[in-house]
């Protein structure tokens, strides 16, 4: 259950009537955007709690289609038993009209709170929006639920005065309740400042400031203020010996060297040299190499990534011709591509990615393609480019739990990671994805994200431990061991992710092609 604010916007429902919206939008500080739940017209905005419950909706008396009208029900009484818990009594339903309603048997019942769904497939949908404090003069430019006789009200108007976290409190608690389950809340701390927020480091300082004195190093204060918000305050110390686990052998000779000698010739580049790989020379040896196409400069401003985020620059049309190229000449079997986030370009580097799959079809026939994607800004067109072309494993990495978001990836966000991995999956593809740890999270919160990511039908996760490139980014929060790494595996394939791959070495395209056989391999056993 997702539970937010959202900046000042009209919504229009499926069936609204446009003539309920009295006023152009615009004129008082709003957006206006078209939704497919039911209802009419309403408002949200700062002081009300918006709720997205996704839940499996059950059938009418156990099977046929989904219940609508029962899930409504318990969405409203959700409602109904977080507001008496707040304090409000005189509360319940109003007969012809979902929702919320405070004083519903009187002369003057008024809605407090809206109720708007969607099922598809028999996923819920859409949800509630509860007025706690709200600026309740936008509801007087609208005929809210299209109910022109029937006021409108909030806890404030109705004398409850309480803040927005003992709100979400009680609607977790009532909603635990009533769809008899077990919540466990993941707070993410809301973006403050516009674009100028984001704004890219360069290269050679990482994710920090300029450095002026000879003392003056480590992350950024606006990095450390993410951190602290996020509440991670301590840090292994820079100095401090690396444990065993965690050193990696070197040895870069006989295959490794053909293959770098084949990348150099080509002119191209590896996300393994770019992020700093610890298993570059392992993946390297076994003619392996996960190419990274789109250039090598990155619009994204990650805290804990090594990358080039100078202005990029543009893109080779080559590319995919050279990339396919390399995969013959190494005689690769399985083929990695990843791109650098281009929120400059107008289709985010999707088009370049799916010529790049078809290149390489077209060259080495039957060489199997895994591709590591942006989230593409959530833009459908894009992402749709990239489902098309058909990868044999379609990744992206959601990278860190919930709470840490901000601070590790300013640029993107939790829950549109999962949305872009539910799309492909809906796309029929096989999913993948990634999470960096030792960056501040809990143990608890990567079960939780384990879960969300098994939830939206991914396949394959890797789990690794975050290294720090440069006194300049994420400060190293702790050292997981091995044994947590194995535990991290066998809760996740506990909850029906395919293959796991979790150690401290680990990262996105190790062991790669043995995964996507492994999920493959199981695939085929639960279908036999």
């Amino acid at each position: 259950m997702l539970l937010c604010e959202h900046p000042h916007v009209y919504t229009l429902g499926a069936r609204a009537d446009l003539a309920n919206v009295l006023v152009p939008p615009e004129s008082v500080g709003a957006q206006l955007v078209r939704a497919s739940r039911g209802g009419d017209v309403t408002y949200h905005g700062p002081g009300q709690l918006v709720g997205y419950p996704i839940l499996n909706v059950p059938g009418k008396r156990g099977g046929g289609m989904a219940d609508t009208v029962g899930y409504v029900c318990t969405v409203e009484q959700v409602v109904i038993d977080a507001l008496k818990a707040l304090g409000l009594q005189d509360v319940g339903r109003l007969k012809e009209y979902p929702g919320v309603w405070v004083e519903p048997e009187s002369e003057n019942p008024r809605k407090i709170a809206a109720i708007g769904v969607r099922l598809d497939r028999g996923r819920s949908m859409h949800g509630f929006a509860l007025n706690v404090n709200p600026q309740m003069d936008m509801f007087t430019h609208i005929v809210p639920c299209g109910i022109a006789d029937k006021p409108v009200t909030s806890l404030a108007s109705e004398g409850i005065d309480v803040d927005m976290a003992t709100v979400r409190a009680a609607i977790i608690e009532a909603a635990a309740n009533v769809w008899q389950t077990t919540i466990e809340l993941q707070s993410i701390t809301e973006r403050k400042g516009g674009d100028e927020d984001l704004s890219p480091f360069s290269r050679g300082l990482g994710a920090g400031e300029i450095v002026r004195t000879a003392s003056d190093h480590g992350p950024s204060l606006r990095l450390r203020g993410r951190l602290a918000e996020a509440g991670v305050a301590s840090e292994v110390a820079i100095t401090d010996r690396k444990p065993d686990w965690m050193r990696a052998n070197v040895k870069l000779k006989g295959r490794a060297l053909e293959v770098k000698k084949t990348v150099r010739q080509l002119g191209l580049v590896t996300v393994c040299e770019e992020a700093g790989c610890p298993n570059l020379s392992e993946c390297w040896a076994d003619g392996t190499a996960t190419f990274m196409i789109n250039g090598e400069r990155c619009t994204r401003a990650c805290g804990f990534c090594l990358v080039d985020t100078r202005k990029p620059e543009p893109l080779q049309a080559d590319e995919p011709l050279r990339v396919a190229e390399a995969v013959e000449k190494m005689g690769v079997r399985f083929a990695v591509v990843t791109t650098v986030a281009r929120d400059d370009l107008f289709d985010e580097g999707a088009g370049a990615m799916a010529e790049t799959v078809r290149a390489i079809r077209q060259r080495v026939p039957g060489t199997q393609v895994e591709v590591l994607i942006s989230d593409c800004r959530g833009n459908p067109d894009a992402l749709d480019a990239i489902f098309d072309s058909r990868p044999d494993v379609l990744n992206h990495n959601i990278e860190t739990v919930a709470r840490l978001q901000r601070a590790v990836r300013p640029s993107a966000g939790y829950a549109r990671s999962l949305a872009v991995l539910s799309r492909a999956r809906k796309a029929d593809l096989v999913t993948k994805s990634g999470l960096v740890v030792g960056m501040g999270e809990t143990d608890e919160e990567i079960e939780a994200t384990l879960a969300d990511l098994a939830g939206v039908g991914v396949s394959i996760v890797t789990i690794g431990q975050y290294l720090r490139p440069t006194s300049h980014h994420l400060p190293v929060h702790r050292w997981v061991t091995p044994e947590q790494f194995d535990h991290y595996r066998r809760v996740g394939e506990s909850y029906g992710i395919r293959h796991v791959e979790s150690s401290p070495l680990t990262r996105s395209s190790y062991h790669a092609r043995q995964a996507a056989d492994a999920s493959a391999t199981q695939n085929a056993a639960d279908a036999g």
